[in-house]
């Protein structure tokens, strides 16, 4: 069935105003502005450095990306440079600047996007097609070999097409979408088993889950659910059109996804994929996909997922399937520290798709993980300045023990440009919509899912007008207030999220204590008439905390990280003494941590002094050896939030340290 075409009105990041499984949706975009502290002074830094860095790398002769457009445009001479997705790296940094431009409404950024949109419809082909690489070299042909990456191309182009439209209304993007997917539905939705195995990066569910939402052109739907429907059911062997490129497990085809119980394979792939169908169930309500999904996300938190937020502990390795994997899952609790790979994308898709778990099941815990990821591993892939980036993600880097040489996405020191260049604009766009994120609309009510200073003019569900305030200093202090500016005179609900690890929260109202359960980890729910100049109050404690890991975890057995709020914190030589080895530092259990902020330290940071143990005999040269009682100096120095380090030239740094109990 076709709904008649219309264009939604709706504006969230997510569209999904209309999706009948959703419990928590998302507001539009531009609502929420950053106003002070933390986010908005990232925002500022996407703004005026991480965006107009980008530009003159992705519009010059450095990235190539929109060379690659012109060329296939007849607009320029030359061949076909970057990997085989620096389409979607063009497309993820177009939808940064929209949602750069939702918020301030900076004319020129629209006529920059509808210059580049112009070469894109004048590159893309007569029937829809759309891929420069495919274009520019006549020995490939089109989808032909899943390892050009056609369908992660094609999902950020509907995705960032779908954005452009909300955003500004203009359908100049928007059509070119819709003539795409219109082609890859003529394609794909057939049953045949070489296009049933081809979609193994799974952007393009996403983008045609959105496409649907924003066209309600149900065919859209209806191959978005296909894709999640073929994985898994074709034999896993090796054809022409998988050839040169991981089977099985490392493209999410081996097992159903309807059966699936463990998070395998390629890091990125498998969220993107866990995202999308997300995104189907919010639509169509299949009791199995929400099973499965429920299934793989506690897997992965709980299971695979290191301190930080990160995911995807190897660079090479092996699925529990004994199946060859990159850049992806291993064994549940193996998690090795100095080679893990956490590459930047995955750890955004971990937020991606938390996002989407709190809309569907409106529970806290989930927007738990998206604060974790934003604030340590997701902020941990680019610098201060905004201009050097990360790939991988390593919670510990020991001088001389990695052959950089050998290694194409790690590095010992963050790049101003990577020939894999998927993660920067991922970063960047996570940071620039993060607003967005920031409040959700419950059946009757606001949630406040993040927490910094904003300012949120949005409507109920019930089209009634709300503003809020939020004032606070978070991450570095617990203490947030909100005032209400507008509401309807009716009782409505006020969801606070309570961080898992703010325990002994306070809540009032009006400086008046509330008759009101306060459990952390949990949504404290604040029903009642509400009127202008209410007060919430919310006092988190700040306690500095050892995190150890769970006993499986061999890697960091007799081991603790350092966290206090949602920040993880880390041990970076610059704090050592000279020649001082990384592995050589202990924590003393009675050791005094006290919180600092440093206004002027690696932009604005609250650092932790601590005493530190430095070993004296560590002997190095053999592989084993005798040991006798070991002897030890203290140091007083600073632990520096995760996200900061390698921002002071190459360094050692470790997020676990051994502990000395007393």
């Amino acid at each position: 069935m076709i709904i008649p075409f219309t264009y939604g009105q709706e504006k969230g990041i997510i569209n999904n105003t209309n999706s009948p499984h959703v419990k928590l949706k998302s507001i539009n975009m531009g609502e929420c502005v950053w106003t002070e502290g933390f986010w908005a002074e990232k925002f500022k830094i996407a703004e005026t450095a991480m965006l107009p860095y980008m530009e003159s790398v992705l519009t010059g002769e450095v990235g190539h990306a929109l060379n690659n457009f012109k060329i296939a445009a007849g607009e320029k001479e030359g061949e076909h440079q970057g990997m085989k997705w620096h389409d979607g790296d063009f497309y993820k940094f177009m939808e940064a600047k929209m949602y750069i431009y939702a918020q301030n409404k900076d004319q020129s950024i629209l006529s920059e996007l509808d210059e580049y949109i112009r070469i894109i419809g004048k590159a893309q082909e007569e029937d829809g097609y759309l891929q420069t690489q495919i274009q520019l070299v006549p020995t490939v042909d089109r989808y032909d070999n899943r390892r050009y990456h056609e369908m992660y191309n094609t999902g950020h182009l509907l995705t960032s097409a779908c954005i452009h439209k909300r955003i500004t209304g203009q359908k100049n993007f928007l059509d070119i979408a819709i003539k795409h997917a219109n082609l890859l539905y003529t394609i794909f939705m057939p049953e045949d088993k070489k296009y049933g195995r081809f979609g193994f990066n799974q952007t393009q569910i996403m983008g045609l889950v959105e496409l649907y939402r924003t066209t309600n052109d149900e065919k859209y739907l209806k191959l978005a659910e296909k894709f999640i429907n073929n994985r898994g059911k074709y034999k896993v062997e090796e054809t022409p059109s998988t050839k040169g490129y991981p089977i099985g497990d490392m493209v999410q085809e081996y097992t159903p996804l309807r059966e699936s119980s463990e998070a395998v394979g390629h890091a990125v792939l498998a969220l993107y994929y866990y995202a999308g169908a997300a995104d189907v169930y919010a639509e169509t309500g299949e009791q199995a996909l929400i099973d499965a999904l429920d299934r793989l996300w506690t897997n992965v938190t709980d299971k695979k997922m290191y301190v930080t937020g990160a995911l995807g502990q190897a660079h090479y390795g092996a699925s529990t399937n004994r199946q060859m994997i990159e850049e992806g899952f291993i064994n549940e609790y193996m998690m090795p520290n100095m080679t893990a790979y956490n590459e930047t994308c995955a750890n955004i898709c971990n937020s991606m798709f938390s996002y989407r778990m709190l809309g569907l099941h409106g529970e806290s815990k989930y927007a738990d993980i998206m604060e974790l990821v934003v604030y340590n591993s997701g902020l941990s892939g680019i610098s201060l300045e905004g201009k050097d980036y990360y790939y991988a993600n390593p919670l510990r880097v020991i001088d001389g023990s990695r052959d950089y040489e050998k290694m194409n996405t790690e590095f010992p020191v963050r790049q101003p440009y990577l020939d894999c260049f998927c993660c920067p604009p991922n970063l960047v766009r996570t940071i620039s919509k993060l607003s967005g994120w920031a409040y959700s609309k419950s059946h009757n009510g606001i949630a406040v899912n993040l927490f910094g200073g904003n300012k949120l003019k949005t409507t109920l569900l019930d089209g009634s007008n709300i503003e809020l305030t939020q004032e606070t200093n978070y991450p570095w202090e617990g203490l947030v207030k909100i005032t209400i500016d507008k509401s309807k005179k009716d009782a409505f609900d006020v969801m606070l999220r309570i961080p898992n690890w703010a325990e002994n929260t306070k809540i009032m109202v009006n400086d008046e204590a509330l008759n009101l359960t306060v459990e952390a980890g949990k949504f404290a729910i604040i029903n009642r008439k509400w009127k202008k100049g209410d007060v919430i109050t919310i006092d988190m404690p700040m306690e500095i905390t050892f995190i150890e890991g769970h006993t499986r975890i061999e890697e960091v057995r007799n081991q603790v990280a350092v966290k206090r709020g949602p920040i993880v914190y880390c041990v970076e030589s610059p704090d050592l003494p000279q020649n001082t080895n990384i592995v050589d530092v202990y924590l003393n259990s009675d050791t005094l941590l006290q919180a600092k902020y440093k206004p002027d330290f690696l932009k604005g940071v609250t650092t932790i002094s601590a005493e530190l143990l430095l070993r004296k005999n560590s002997n190095e040269e053999k592989m084993y050896r005798t040991v006798k009682k070991p002897t030890f100096e203290t140091y007083k120095t600073q632990l520096v939030p995760y996200y900061s380090w390698s921002n002071r030239g190459q360094a050692e740094m470790t997020v676990f340290l051994p502990i000395l109990w007393k």
